[in-house]
């Protein structure tokens, strides 16, 4: 449960809260943080359609300019906090709204729930595991949103916002899965010490012992990039490569040495009951939220 409920956590105030801090009005601020530090408020970020995932480009939803505010329509799926968000901020395109533009005709509107007819949510989708935190459809069938709502108050701003906060989400990858590896050794160790096969501790076994040091070390490694990258966010300058690289990397690491706890743990480790078990299926997901990990490396290979 512990990665689920990080992960919602995240969702609200590592990953939100800084769109609205960093590019909204002074009275957006004013008007929605207070609500969400406090926790009157639950926020969740709409990028994700059925058919658009990493390239945020390509994304169909529209805010369509009406009178005073804009007309929304489209859908997400995906979206974590969906089920009980109070606030959402929606991708969507603004201007023509046909995709001419580009990454120019991106903007970001927030859509508050309770007061916005033709918002809807779909089912809360059944997932291979963090099974703490809710995931997601959104409908948005010719919601209206004031102009107000939109962040920053300029259209077209919404490609570079993303662009500038997507390392931080990146990170929070990062830094969520050293976490995850750090408990799965300490689990493990635990584990093996009191367990017994061939008359003896599974941990007086050399092959346990070497992965066990083998995944000490590279959980070691994970740590130390990710207190780099942090040290780097608050200094201002992570760049999208370095996010990238620090995602798929521990993502990767904290799925293979996850796997490997698990396979220590026997058939143990095969049960649902058995936290390391609820590990490994909450770990897959790391590869591919925050943009896919395929999708890091190409973004890695342009700066090559």
């Amino acid at each position: 449960m512990g990665l689920a409920a990080n992960m919602a956590i995240a969702v609200h105030s590592l990953i939100c809260a800084p769109y609205i801090l960093n590019y909204g009005t002074e009275a957006q601020r004013h008007r929605w943080l207070p609500r969400m530090a406090s926790g009157e408020a639950v926020c969740a970020i709409a990028m994700t359609e059925p058919g658009t995932g990493s390239d945020l480009q390509a994304v169909r939803t529209t805010a369509r300019r009406d009178g005073d505010g804009y007309c929304l329509s489209g859908q997400k799926t995906f979206i974590s906090n969906g089920q009980h968000a109070d606030l959402v901020i929606v991708v969507a395109r603004t201007g023509k709204g046909t995709g001419e533009e580009g990454a120019k005709g991106i903007s970001l509107v927030m859509v508050e729930a309770a007061e916005s007819p033709g918002f809807r949510r779909g089912r809360n989708l059944e997932k291979l595991g963090q099974k703490a935190a809710d995931t997601s459809e959104l409908f948005f069938d010719d919601v209206f949103v004031p102009a107000e709502n939109l962040i920053g108050g300029e259209e077209g701003q919404g490609f570079y916002q993303l662009m500038q906060q997507l390392p931080r989400e990146r990170l929070s990858v990062g830094i969520m899965a050293a976490a995850a590896m750090d408990r799965a050794i300490a689990l493990t160790v635990a584990y093996v010490k009191e367990r017994r096969a061939l008359g003896k501790r599974i941990a007086d076994f050399q092959n346990t012992q070497f992965r066990l040091a083998e995944c000490k070390t590279e959980a070691h490694i994970a740590r130390v990039f990710v207190d780099h990258c942090v040290e780097r966010l608050i200094a201002g300058n992570l760049d999208a490569e370095t996010a990238s690289m620090v995602k798929w990397w521990t993502s990767e690491k904290q799925c293979e040495i996850v796997d490997a706890c698990l396979q220590l743990h026997g058939g143990y480790g095969y049960m649902w009951e058995y936290p390391i078990t609820r590990m490994y299926a909450d770990a897959r997901v790391q590869k591919i939220y925050a943009g896919s990990n395929e999708i890091m490396k190409v973004l890695i290979a342009r700066g090559l």
